[in-house]
Order: structure tokens, then sequence, then C-alpha cells
């Protein structure tokens, strides 16, 4: 039987009978109307016992008087030997008593079916495995840096307001919109900032100002600009930075918030 590591091509054919015939019809029919054909080289008996083809697989049905079936045959031959094989079985006409045909559906390389095969299993690796596996190093330490930052974070007053650990004690503070972007800037080391909240600035902040050098942060938005008008009418500003058009403070890289501060 033939070792399917070494099969390269499989010769597909369908067959036609008329008349009622079986398997072992059609195996004697090849064997035997196709010896000497094509050479000493190309015999199927030999080519069979060195293992070069495989187990013929033959499927036959018979419905009213009339047969039909495929053929199956593994082949570790190259392309033109293969090739070549499959062609001798069109010459087949006759299977035991019917007139019959035999014609080549397709030859399948198996090779580039199983390289099919494992492109469809790698991609599916990726997408569905990698996710799985230990994030890379960058994503630790970012993760780290997370994790501290969350730790680091305190609120302020009785309304818990985020803010750096080093409000309180600095002389200058860095006034921002909103929690995120106390977090961004603290993974920065930038720990002396508070957040607002929103447009609706909290009494404890507007208080806090008139102690501290202050610098309003705020987005590069309409949302941002409010929030200046505001802090420029309730509380003491000193400084005033903006995130660069269309971005946020929270998404903001070291090097963009120490340009813009």
């Amino acid at each position: 039987m033939q070792n399917s590591d070494t099969t390269k091509y499989i010769i597909h054919a369908k067959i036609k009978a008329d008349g009622v015939i079986e398997r072992p019809d059609v195996i004697g029919a090849i064997f035997g109307q196709t010896e000497g054909l094509i050479g000493a080289d190309l015999d199927l008996r030999e080519l069979q016992k060195s293992g070069r083809i495989g187990r013929l697989e033959v499927n036959i049905k018979s419905n009213m008087g009339k047969s039909m079936g495929t053929i199956d045959i593994p082949s570790s031959l190259d392309k033109v030997e293969t090739a070549v094989l499959a062609a001798s079985l069109e010459t087949i006409d006759r299977i035991g008593p019917c007139l019959a045909n035999i014609g080549i559906a397709k030859i399948e390389d198996v090779r580039s079916s199983k390289r099919k095969k494992v492109i469809e299993r790698a991609k599916q690796i990726l997408s569905e495995m990698f996710d799985e596996m230990l994030p890379e190093s960058q994503e630790i330490t970012d993760e780290v840096r997370q994790s501290l930052r969350i730790e680091e974070i305190m609120n302020y007053g009785k309304e818990n307001i985020p803010m750096g650990p080093n409000v309180v004690d600095s002389d200058a503070i860095i006034v921002v919109e909103g929690r995120a972007d106390v977090l961004n800037l603290l993974r920065y080391g930038i720990k002396n900032a508070i957040a607002v909240g929103g447009t609706n600035v909290p009494q404890p902040v507007t208080d806090l100002c008139k102690k501290k050098t202050v610098t309003a942060f705020t987005d590069g938005d309409r949302g941002g600009e409010l929030i200046i008008k505001e802090l420029l009418q309730v509380a003491d500003v000193d400084f005033i930075a903006r995130a660069p058009d269309g971005k946020g403070v929270e998404e903001l890289v070291q090097k963009e918030i120490l340009k813009s501060l």
C-alpha cells in the first residue's frame, strides 16, 4: 500500500460503463489493458510492488443497467510520469463484457494541498494562539508602569478629585481635565497634576490655585478651550498650555508633553 508520506499526486478519474460492473472488473481492466502500453518502467504491477503507486481506490454504483463511479490512484512518480500513467487509463474501452469510458477528472498535487493547509493553520495559530502567549518586553514594562501610576494617583478633598502625589506639597501645579490626563502625566514622572473633571471647576481646585503657581494644560479641542475660559474666570492661572490640535492630554507621549508645557 502506498505510503501517504511519499505520495506526490493523486489521479482522479471517472468511469462509465454500459452494463453492470464491479470493482474487481475495473481493477482487472486497468492492469490488463495498460500492460505493455507505456513501457516496462511504467508497468502498473511493478510500480505497485515498488510502492511508487498506491492502492487503487475504486467506487462503483450501478443503476438501471448502467454503472458509474470513480477511480483514485496515489502516485509518487514525477509529474510527467504521472500524467502519462493517467493518459493510459483513458485508452481503456471495455470493462468485463461492457463498453466503458474512463476520463481523467484531475490530477491533485498533494503537496500543494498540504501547503494550503499549512498556510491556513498558520493563520489560525497566529490569530488565536499568539494572543495567549506572554507579552513582549515593552508590554511588560508598560504594564508595570501602568500599575505604578494607578497606585500613585491620589484624591484631593471631599470631592475625591484625582491628583498626583506631589500636588499638596509642590509650589507649582498643573491643572488638567480628567483622571486619565493625571495618569498619563504620572507615566512620565509628572506628579503635580490635578483634574477639574470638566467645565464645572470644583471649588477646592479654585482655592488651591490661589496658593500655587498654576499651569492649565488642556486638550487641543473645543472642550479644552471652554475649560481654559472658565479657569481664567474662577481661578488664578499663571500659564496656559494646550495639547496639539485634535489630541487629548491623556494620549500624548513624553516629547509632546514637554513641548506643550
